[in-house]
């Protein structure tokens, strides 16, 4: 039940690492979109570039069930509150773990 309760602790961390890169690339794309970075910066464009890549795939899918709204993407809200409510079963689960492992 530890190596269970462990498992989880790292499946929590990399979701907590995906939210974030999640919040990185949506903030990049404003600045992008508002011209306030350079789009032609080598080094600025591969870390937007290696930040599409890691958050496409998850991306798509949820593209694909979204209808269109225009210039708007939803998809990393959507992200956002699916990784959200993983992370608070986690927590439950865990915390269920944990209780039974002590009676």
């Amino acid at each position: 039940m530890f190596f269970v309760i462990e498992l989880l602790k790292i499946v929590s961390f990399v979701l907590t690492i995906l939210t974030w890169v999640i919040i990185i690339q949506v903030i990049l794309s404003w600045l992008f979109a508002f011209n306030v970075l350079n789009t032609r910066s080598a080094g600025v464009r591969s870390v937007a570039v290696a930040l599409d890549r890691i958050t496409a795939p998850f991306y798509r899918p949820i593209r694909s069930i979204l209808p269109d709204f225009g210039g708007l993407d939803f998809s990393p809200l959507v992200l956002l509150l699916v990784i959200q409510l993983l992370q608070m079963l986690i927590g439950d689960y865990m915390g269920h773990l944990e209780t039974q492992m002590y009676v």
